[in-house]
């Protein structure tokens, strides 16, 4: 997001996410490399890949009997836009995880806010670590719709109020909601990333059942389809195995 005058601001309403996979070191030879140094020494790339169905093998066993450190010899960076309370919850996971997040101390935060579609389920059903979410009617929806937005902009205009009379942006900045969108940089590995999408995604192959907050599925979802591209046969081996990070 770039700074925009003041007067040329107005509020926008969003209900997803972006991702953008933006550098990476990361290939299933780097799972390779590391596991076959243990017995083999060092190895070029030619000798990894000599045997596909061998370097197939290897890596579905470090999966299933959870040999997990040959996953952490690789890097990926996710350039994330989302509501901040997902990156509060984001934060939550710190090992393998490198962030930097935008400063609303040191720029002036945008109107970007948070508002569901329709097929976001708005309606929780069931008491705590057993309940369900079911679809909203069209008066919640419309009402979810319509008090959000109504709230993101008298929030809005109060910060702009207090910026005008020279009031400090970090102090300012205290009136904004987290539906506000907020960007980063995110930084892992495989294998802490496998940790994230173990508990942070639904999965019909997972042996664990998860139920993460949809907003931030929605960035897990994302991330993977990345991270499976760059990655094949870990990430087959990480759902052969009850997607279960080693």
């Amino acid at each position: 997001m770039t700074d925009t005058p003041a007067e040329d601001l107005k509020p926008s309403f969003l209900s997803d996410v972006t991702v953008e996979l933006v550098k990476h070191s990361a290939a299933d030879a780097d799972v390779l490399f590391a596991a076959r140094v243990s017995t083999l020494g060092e190895q070029s790339l030619e000798e990894l890949q000599k045997d596909p169905e061998r370097s197939k093998g290897l890596i579905n066993y470090l999966m299933r009997d959870r040999h997990g450190s040959p996953f952490e010899h690789n890097s990926m960076t996710f350039f994330i836009s989302a509501p901040i309370f997902v990156f509060r919850e984001f934060m939550r996971h710190r090992v393998g995880w490198s962030y930097n997040e935008e400063s609303g101390r040191y720029r002036e935060l945008q109107p970007v806010f948070y508002v569901p579609d329709a097929s976001r389920k708005l309606v929780q059903q069931g008491r705590p670590g057993k309940y369900v979410f079911v679809e909203g009617t069209e008066e919640q929806q419309a009402l979810v719709e319509r008090t959000m937005e109504a709230s993101y902009v008298q929030a809005y205009e109060a910060y702009q109020e207090m910026l005008a009379a020279g009031v400090a942006r970090e102090v300012a900045r205290s009136v904004l909601p987290v539906g506000l969108f907020s960007s980063m940089y995110a930084t892992c590995n495989a294998r802490s990333l496998m940790h994230f999408l173990g508990l942070r995604t639904q999965h019909e192959l997972a042996k664990v059942p998860s139920f993460p907050q949809r907003e931030i599925e929605m960035v897990g979802e994302k991330m993977e389809q990345e991270w499976a591209r760059l990655m094949p046969l870990t990430y087959a081996a990480f759902n052969a195995n009850g997607r279960v990070a080693p």
